[in-house]
């Protein structure tokens, strides 16, 4: 069997995904059409259906690569789990257009805020569960914290209002830190 046909098969699917994520990130869930994707990733557009059957199965599989790569906070000393997660969530955000294309995405549609669920559920809730006092409150905790993290995404890398958007790293962590670390450690009030 010929396996230049899988090949190429791979690298067209590689070659939409790349494009869609480009899209995504770009114009929205809303404003990304199949058609300037496709047009992205050279092909015709019955390709990309024909790969992913629908405009919001392309999207759950551009999503599907995030991965918040999130530290072992069991090996942070305890009284800087706050700053390390926070810094840590800021340095993603800068460096993967694809996490802000799903926050956008998230806000505007329906499948995309299931998936936004879903990564910080899977992602985010176990390493909350490792460290927070009682793991009974870990979903609680770990939702807390999302809260915290995505609306300082929001304003900064998708409204990116000022100050915020202006503001240092540093700065955002030292305003942020406090309240995460709280979230995270503290007794239930």
């Amino acid at each position: 069997m010929d396996p230049a046909p899988a090949r190429r098969s791979q690298a067209t699917r590689d070659a939409i995904l790349a494009a869609a994520r480009e899209r995504f990130a770009a114009d929205g869930y809303e404003r990304a059409t199949i058609r300037a994707i496709a047009r992205e990733a050279g092909i015709d557009p019955s390709m990309v259906m024909r790969y992913y059957g629908s405009k919001e199965g392309l999207f759950a599989a551009a999503s599907s690569a995030v991965d918040l790569r999130l530290p072992d906070l069991g090996a942070v000393p305890r009284e800087q789990i706050g700053t390390v997660l926070v810094a840590h969530f800021l340095e993603r955000w800068e460096e993967d257009e694809v996490m802000t294309a799903t926050l956008r995405v998230g806000v505007t549609n329906a499948a995309g805020a299931e998936r936004t669920r879903a990564i910080f559920r899977e992602q985010l809730g176990p390493v909350v569960a490792a460290v927070c006092p009682d793991p009974g409150q870990a979903a609680v905790r770990a939702g807390l914290t999302a809260s915290q993290m995505l609306g300082m995404a929001l304003t900064r890398y998708v409204l990116r209002l000022p100050p915020v958007a202006e503001m240092p790293r540093e700065e955002v962590v030292a305003w942020l830190a406090p309240t995460v670390q709280r979230y995270l450690t503290a007794a239930v009030p």
